[in-house]
C-alpha cells in the first residue's frame, strides 16, 4: 500500500490570509461607518467652537496675569518673584484635581502624548487642571488638554444624542474629536491628523479607517475655528513666526551643521525627559503636596533666570509660544548668556512641569530647539533661519519620539 503524505499542512496554506486591501474594504463598508463619517463632520463644529473659547480664555488669562496686572502695579515686566505665588497656586489646584477628580486632570505629560482614554467624565478635571497650569506659568503647551477635551466632547455628543456606544464608535469619534480640537492650535487639519496618527497607536488598514473621520472632523473644525476667530477678532495665540530678514538660500553648510545641532538638542532633551519621568514617579506618591512642591521649584527656575539676566521671568515660565515669536523676530536681542540661561533653567522647569502639572510637551520643546538653533547659528556657514528650523524639528522629534510629528509641528511654527 502506497504511503500517504502525512506532512502537516503549512499554516495558512489551506486558507489564504485576507489581503490588507480586503480588510480595509471590509472596514470602510462596515454597517455604520458612513454614518460615523457624517457624525464626525458634524462633531467638528461644536468641538472647534469649544476649543476656540477654551484657547481664548487661556490666552486672555495669561495676558491678564503676566502683562496687564504687572503693568497696573507699576512694572514694565513681571518682577523676579512673580512666578512663585502663581505656580504655587497652580500646583495646589492640580494636586487636588489629580487626587480627587476622575481622570486626575488628564494624562501626566511626562508619559508623552496619547489619544486614547478620553471620556465625558474626565472633562471637568481636564479643564480645571489645564486652566490652573497653563496661564499661571506651567512650562507646558495646550495640545494634550485639547486632545482630551476634543475626544471627551465627541463622546459626550454621542451620549447625548443616544448614538451607539460600541468600541468602534468610541475609537472613531474620539479620534475625530481630538483631531478637530488639535487642529485649532496648529491651524492645519493635516498637521492635526499626522500628530494624531503618531499618538493613536494604530497601523495598517485600521489606521486609515481612523484617519478618515479624523481628517474630516479636523477639516470642518479648522474652517469653523478660522472663520469664527476672524469674525470675533479674539486672539488664541499662534505658532506662526515673523522673521526680520528675507529667507536665505540653503547651502551645504546649513545642511551639514544640522547634524551636530540635532545631536546637541537631543543631548539636552534626553536627560530632561528622563528626569521628568522620575518627577512623575515622585509626585505619584503624594500628589497634593508634591505637585505643589514641584511647581514651586519650576517657579524658582524662572525667578533665578530673571535675577541672573535681568530679563522677564515669563521667558522661562509659560509654554514659550509668545517668547518664541519674540526670539524669531529679534534674535540679536538675546546674548549668549541669556540663551544659555534660558536653555538650562527653562529646560529644568520643563522637566519639573512635565512630571507634575498638566499640559502638552510640544510647545516648550519647540522653544528650546529654537533657542539652541539661535545659539549655534553664528557657526561658520550656518544661517539663522536654517538653524532655527532645524533646532525646532530636532527638539520636537526628541520630545515626541516621532520624525513625522516633529516635521508637522515645525512646519506649523515655520517662519513666515
Amino acid at each position: 500500500m502506497a504511503e500517504t503524505d502525512a506532512r502537516p499542512e503549512e499554516p495558512g496554506s489551506g486558507e489564504q490570509q485576507p489581503l490588507e486591501a480586503d480588510r480595509l474594504r471590509g472596514l470602510l463598508l462596515a454597517p455604520g461607518y458612513l454614518k460615523t463619517l457624517t457624525v464626525s463632520a458634524l462633531i467638528g463644529v461644536p468641538v472647534s467652537l469649544v476649543a476656540f473659547w477654551f484657547l481664548v480664555g487661556l490666552h486672555a488669562l495669561e495676558h491678564l496675569l503676566w502683562a496687564d496686572l504687572p503693568h497696573d502695579l507699576g512694572w514694565d515686566t513681571p518682577p523676579w518673584w512673580w512666578p512663585l505665588p502663581l505656580l504655587l497656586v497652580a500646583g495646589a489646584v492640580v494636586g487636588l484635581v489629580a487626587a480627587r477628580l476622575p481622570g486626575g486632570g488628564g494624562q501626566v505629560p511626562a508619559s508623552g502624548l496619547h489619544a486614547g482614554g478620553a471620556s465625558s467624565a474626565t472633562l471637568p478635571g481636564v479643564v480645571i487642571a489645564a486652566t490652573a497650569s497653563l496661564p499661571l506659568g506651567a512650562v507646558l503647551g495646550p495640545e494634550a488638554p485639547l486632545i482630551a477635551l476634543g475626544g471627551g466632547l465627541a463622546l459626550l455628543v454621542r451620549d447625548l444624542t443616544r448614538g451607539p456606544a460600541t468600541p468602534a464608535t468610541t475609537v472613531l469619534l474620539g479620534a475625530a474629536g481630538a483631531a478637530a480640537a488639535i487642529a485649532a492650535i496648529f491651524g492645519n487639519p493635516l498637521v492635526a491628523a499626522v500628530l494624531l496618527m503618531e499618538v493613536a497607536g494604530a497601523g495598517g488598514p485600521r489606521l486609515f479607517a481612523v484617519m478618515l473621520p479624523a481628517l474630516l472632523s479636523s477639516g470642518v473644525g479648522a474652517l469653523v475655528f478660522t472663520g469664527f476667530g476672524r469674525w470675533t477678532g479674539l486672539e488664541t495665540g499662534s505658532l506662526a513666526l515673523r522673521m526680520p530678514t528675507p529667507f536665505p538660500a540653503l547651502d551645504i553648510g546649513d545642511v551639514l551643521w544640522t547634524i551636530p545641532l540635532a545631536l546637541a538638542v537631543a543631548a539636552l532633551l534626553h536627560p530632561l525627559l528622563r528626569a521628568a519621568r522620575r518627577v512623575a514617579a515622585f509626585v505619584a506618591a503624594g500628589p497634593v503636596a508634591r505637585t505643589a512642591l514641584c511647581a514651586l521649584a519650576a517657579a524658582a527656575c524662572a525667578a533665578l533666570y530673571a535675577l541672573l539676566t535681568d530679563r522677564s521671568p515669563a521667558e522661562v515660565a509659560l509654554s514659550g509660544q509668545a517668547t518664541l515669536g519674540q526670539l524669531a523676530a529679534d534674535p540679536h536681542a538675546w546674548g549668549v548668556g541669556a540663551l544659555v540661561a534660558v536653555l538650562l533653567l527653562k529646560g529644568t522647569a520643563y522637566a519639573l512641569c512635565l512630571g507634575s502639572l498638566r499640559g502638552g510637551l510640544v510647545f516648550p520643546a519647540l522653544f528650546l530647539g529654537a533657542a539652541a538653533g539661535v545659539l549655534l547659528a553664528p557657526l561658520p556657514g550656518f544661517g539663522l533661519v536654517p538653524a532655527l528650523a532645524a533646532g525646532m524639528a530636532a527638539a520636537t522629534a526628541a520630545a515626541c519620539r516621532s520624525a513625522a510629528s516633529s516635521s508637522s509641528s515645525s512646519c506649523s511654527a515655520a517662519p513666515r
